[in-house]
């Protein structure tokens, strides 16, 4: 570690709160000054606050090494093994993810540099809030903590969404807004069944007490609850309704942090708690494989083929996040630690990948003034590396064995091959649709290949704009060095890095090696996306006979997918209500 000589002194629990407390410093700062400064200085402050939380975050990390750092605030440490106070309990797997979030913050404050230059820093604030309550969820070992990070998350979430004002993206905040506020009550009554049954809120306390309490409908609710409120924030199946709404109208730079980073803490957070709290439970632990396995696989399959559906470029890669924190959900279930640790490198690969294609985005509804799919046909043939740079993201995020993702999705398939073939196929599947759609788009946007759109071109895509004067080299660095971020990380550190964290993390709950699954179903994603982007560009050169069965058996269900998709909360609110049951059922029936 070259930041490791900087601080030679500093024990490691001096350091733990920093990552927390800097973005909250400089939160304040700007906000009691913001009408006084200069708008690149709040730039320039984000982004170097950003960049020292990530150093600090991985210097933590490397010093957890394969235990943990505690921090007690207030010096209130536990007393004859009851925690009396608040801490953090930094793990390398949690000190690494934070510092991943952190860096992904800072590519996005230079990627949005001059975006919000009128606002008195508003959007800088904002931000700040956000990646301390995002670090702060990823340090805390006190469930009501969680609560509290996840709630401030929130609260920035929602005002971010809504930054523009816009009647559709107060629409967005609204759908938004209501699911994530109804997962926060969700969260708090499951954590006041917990602590009515356990008498603590620290991790290691609640995990005592499950352990206990046996068959115990109390403990089952809490995790219900908890689990529920979790899965919205990761937005899986049935829960996923209102991040495409939301991601669609954000501002591109807000919609990176979204993808890249929130999505996947929701499905960390669960992670977290599942093995190192809930698994003392024999009925949890026999409930979790079927159920979670079940509904990220469903995740996978349904997110990848709304995705395929889409020709607004927001909402397409929306969906793919759904698929793809399906994948997450089944390295969960597997209660392995192969599939725990294919799940921590898949979270930093995917959100390097995803990020890299929001920016993209973001870029040409700068540059084109559109965000269509059909519109956009053809106009990026003038910024090639942009096109180059959708095409490799799009063939990574299909499968291409190279890089953190494919590690990720490497030890995700070792940990599925044998137990869970079907969910593997699930993975593959998903891969391939979401693959297919960015490829797709690329092709059409920057070769101008795919059917002439006719009138499609002014079909409904609300008509959008963000800032265009921002150049195009500083909108395409932080890309591009997130994409090859991904792919340059050594694997062999990369491997070590989770081979000692993964025990920390789970508390030892899981076992079992960290074993890479074969190549085979990478090269079938990739083929298949290739082949589903290629029949969408190229269809109408083939003969009626070959295309009207495909496009008979697709109409329907895509009509239904769709009508699913309805935007109203009335809707939304009602599938939570399925998901619930689907959660109580399995844990009924365990």
């Amino acid at each position: 570690m070259m930041i490791a000589p900087l601080l030679p002194d500093w024990p490691a629990e001096i350091l733990a709160p920093l990552p927390v407390a800097l973005p909250l410093v400089a939160c304040a700062t700007m906000l009691a000054v913001a009408h006084y400064l200069p708008p690149r200085l709040f730039d320039i402050v984000s982004t170097l606050t950003a960049l020292i939380c990530a150093a600090l975050s991985a210097l933590i990390a490397h010093r957890a090494g394969d235990g943990t750092v505690d921090y007690w605030f207030g010096g209130w440490t536990p007393r004859n093994g009851m925690a009396l106070g608040i801490g953090f309990s930094i793990d390398a797997a949690s000190g690494w993810i934070a510092a991943f979030i952190a860096f992904l913050y800072a590519c996005t404050f230079v990627f949005a540099w001059g975006f919000f230059g009128r606002t008195h820093g508003h959007f800088h604030i904002l931000m700040m809030l956000f990646l301390a309550a995002m670090t702060g969820f990823c340090f805390t070992r006190d469930l009501f903590n969680l609560f509290v990070w996840f709630e401030v998350m929130s609260v920035a979430a929602f005002a971010l969404t809504a930054y523009h004002l816009e009647e559709s993206s107060i629409t967005g905040a609204l759908n938004f807004t209501v699911i994530n506020s109804l997962a926060g009550f969700l969260m708090l009554g499951g954590i006041g069944l917990l602590y009515a049954r356990t008498e603590t809120l620290d991790f290691a306390g609640i995990a005592a007490g499950v352990a206990k309490a046996g068959r115990d409908p109390v403990v089952l609710g809490g995790f219900c609850l908890v689990a529920a409120a979790l899965m919205i924030k990761g937005a899986t199946v049935p829960f996923q309704f209102w991040l495409a709404d939301a991601h669609a109208v954000a501002p591109s730079p807000v919609s990176v942090i979204f993808s890249g980073a929130m999505v996947s803490l929701g499905i960390l957070g669960l992670a977290k708690l599942t093995a190192a709290v809930f698994l003392g439970s024999e009925q949890i632990r026999g409930a979790v494989p079927t159920l979670l396995v079940s509904l990220g696989a469903v995740s996978a399959v349904l997110g990848g083929w709304m995705a395929l559906l889409q020709r607004h470029l927001k909402r397409l890669l929306a969906f793919s996040t759904i698929s793809h924190a399906g994948i997450m959900l089944i390295g969960i279930g597997t209660l392995s630690a192969g599939g725990t640790g294919g799940l921590l490198v898949y979270v930093v690969g995917h959100g390097l990948v995803k990020g890299g294609l929001f920016m993209l985005a973001g870029i040409l509804l700068a540059t084109r003034a559109s965000i269509d799919e059909i519109a956009l046909r053809g106009l990026g043939r003038g910024i090639g590396p942009a096109g180059i740079a959708m095409a490799s993201a799009g063939l990574l995020l299909a499968g291409l064995p190279v890089g953190v993702l494919d590690q990720g999705a490497r030890l995700l398939h070792g940990a599925m091959e044998h137990e869970h073939p079907l969910a593997l196929t699930a993975t593959v599947v998903g891969g391939a649709l979401t693959g297919a759609a960015v490829l797709r788009a690329a092709g059409r946007i920057f070769l101008g290949l795919g059917e002439d759109p006719g009138d499609e071109a002014g079909a409904p895509s609300e008509e959008e704009r963000e800032k265009a004067d921002r150049p195009l080299w500083l909108m395409l660095a932080p890309c591009c060095a997130m994409l090859a971020l991904d792919v340059a990380l050594p694997s062999e550190w990369v491997r070590d890095v989770v081979q000692s964290a993964v025990p920390a993390f789970s508390r030892n709950t899981l076992a079992g090696p960290l074993t890479d699954g074969s190549s085979l179903p990478a090269w079938t994603s990739v083929g298949g996306a290739v082949a589903l982007a290629g029949y969408a560009l190229f269809r109408h050169r083939l003969p009626r006979p070959v295309t009207r069965p495909l496009s008979a058996t697709q109409s329907q269900p895509a009509r239904l997918l769709e009508a699913w998709h309805s935007g109203l909360i009335g809707d939304y609110v009602a599938w939570l209500a399925v998901g619930l049951a689907v959660i109580a059922g399995c844990l009924a029936l365990a």
